[in-house]
């Protein structure tokens, strides 16, 4: 089974081509929710003096003024990137007076849809189509699912690698083609394995009853305002959590088989009527209520645990970004954020998934079949709600195989594959976070989502009083944590020029909101 990914890592130590990897680079993007003192959504405005979302680089917002984002640009170490998140964290924690950036990915204490705000980005036409664009999400799926917050795990290979390994695979194609080529096989076996996220960091294995507004689930009740499931991992990842939940009634699915096959796909998408939408409406009183009444108003519409990634040009769309300059990095944006770290995510997490993802790509990756795309439906879904259950079972080749035993084969496979990742940075740090996964994988109940029923549980508490006592103690590290005055000045200047770009761009537009949305469509 791994007999290819044993050559070419062998190919890759004896060439010393491995020595590239320390290049790599590695970007995050941690969302969290504002909440009040008491733990309700934050009806606040994004605070002023982190700039503007629509231009900001380091600080924006996604669904809601009060789901703020916070990004890392690309590092080549663990240890840098973790640095940068907590100063651009501490710097959103000085400007958010009495409130708390809430500690998990299930939100709390919703008062219903409306009293979701919606991002506000400026008068511009990209900065209302970004709003249009959130719209149009509300009134599709809800508002409330859409402040789930998660933490996005960009990755990418510098070219010197691309080259080495492309002269080892004996490869003569464009570069670009190739990285695009063997991006794609990557993000199938992600899809593959993907399931493993989930067990090991997933952290949401309750939600409150608030978020659910009364509708009947699967969930068992925890207690008065807590539904749970015994042996859930991650019910952010599961059917209660953001998914595309018309896939079965729209007939959508990204095709993963090449670029050029998962750009037509969701470009058909984007320009399919889907008759459910439709009855919606676009335009209503003079009113935008969503883009279009499409299959998808624009391609992050469409909900995966992982995407190809190239970074747009002005207005374009990103498809014809990816089919136009290939694949710059990937996106993985299956982890939980992690209620135990005021960051959200962790030095030994950030490890295991750079050799997470290091795997998926050496090792064989053929086309993903009809029945394999289920499978990997399943098994996500399985692990999401069931994960740690001792006796649980996934789909392989449509044969039952444990979790435990599966789990354990990858470990064992990607043991390698952290050997070669320390040889590359002078350090162990990736053998031994596999060997934190791998004890992970015997005992459940050292998982991420384990951890939180049993901390509940030791202080009779509900999810809400859980997670809101631990975003006090984050509030706390934040207070004593310190950051650089240079670091500060950089970002109160970053503030101050994104502040200034919206309005040069605002006083740049010169078309009306309905010529801009047509010209932005005709790309497709």
């Amino acid at each position: 089974m791994y007999q290819s990914l044993s050559t070419r890592l062998q190919k890759l130590r004896d060439s010393g081509g491995f020595q590239h990897l320390s290049a790599s680079k590695i970007g995050l993007e941690r969302e969290s929710l504002r909440v009040s003192p008491q733990g309700s959504i934050a009806q606040t405005p994004h605070p002023a003096a982190l700039g503007s979302a629509l231009t900001n680089p380091v600080v924006t917002t996604d669904f809601s003024e009060a789901l703020t984002e916070m990004i890392t640009p690309p590092c080549e170490s663990v240890e840098d990137l973790l640095a940068y998140l907590a100063d651009v964290q501490k710097f959103v924690c000085m400007h958010i007076s009495d409130e708390l950036m809430w500690s998990s990915s299930m939100p709390c204490v919703v008062e219903g849809g409306d009293s979701i705000p919606i991002a506000e980005y400026g008068g511009s036409n990209i900065g209302m189509m970004k709003k249009v664009y959130r719209r149009g999400l509300g009134y599709r799926y809800g508002r409330t699912m859409q402040v789930i917050a998660g933490v996005h795990f960009n990755y990418s290979y510098s070219d010197a690698f691309w080259r080495q390994f492309q002269q080892l695979e004996n490869d003569a194609q464009d570069l670009k083609d190739f990285k695009s080529e063997r991006y794609m096989g990557m993000v199938r076996n992600i899809l593959r394995y993907g399931w493993l996220i989930p067990y090991l960091f997933g952290a949401s294995p309750a939600v409150c009853k608030s978020f659910l507004h009364g509708k009947p689930t699967m969930l068992s009740s925890f207690s008065k305002s807590t539904a749970y499931e015994e042996h859930a991992c991650s019910l952010r990842m599961g059917n209660i959590g953001y998914t595309n939940n018309k896939e079965s009634l729209s007939g959508i699915k990204a095709n993963y088989n090449t670029l050029d096959d998962y750009v037509k796909s969701l470009d058909c998408a984007i320009r399919t009527p889907f008759d459910e939408y439709e009855a919606i409406g676009v335009k209503v009183n003079g009113e935008y209520r969503q883009l279009n009444a499409n299959i998808l108003q624009i391609e992050n519409e469409y909900y995966s645990t992982v995407r190809p990634k190239q970074v747009p040009h002005n207005n374009e769309m990103p498809i014809h970004a990816l089919r136009d300059r290939g694949i710059e990095y990937i996106e993985l944006r299956s982890l939980d954020i992690n209620v135990f770290e005021p960051l959200g995510v962790n030095a030994e997490q950030l490890y295991f998934l750079e050799v997470f993802m290091l795997f998926c790509l050496l090792q064989d990756s053929p086309i993903l079949t009809e029945n394999e795309i289920d499978e990997i439906d399943i098994n996500l879904i399985l692990v999401a709600h069931n994960g740690r259950k001792p006796s649980m079972m996934l789909q392989r080749d449509d044969v039952p195989v444990s979790l435990k035993e599966w789990a354990s084969s990858l470990i064992t496979a990607m043991r390698p594959v952290a050997a070669l990742l320390d040889k590359a940075h002078a350090n162990s740090r990736y053998s031994a976070s596999l060997d934190a996964q791998h004890e992970c994988i015997g005992d459940p109940s050292r998982t991420p989502s384990a951890r939180i029923l049993r901390e509940m549980r030791e202080h009779n508490e509900e999810y809400f009083h859980f997670a809101k006592r631990m975003a006090g103690q984050h509030q706390q590290f934040f207070t004593r944590y310190e950051i650089s005055e240079q670091r500060l000045q950089q970002f109160q200047e970053m503030a101050q020029a994104s502040i200034e770009k919206q309005k040069q761009i605002e006083a740049d537009d010169v078309i009306s909101f309905d010529e801009f949305l047509q010209q932005y469509y005709a790309q497709s």
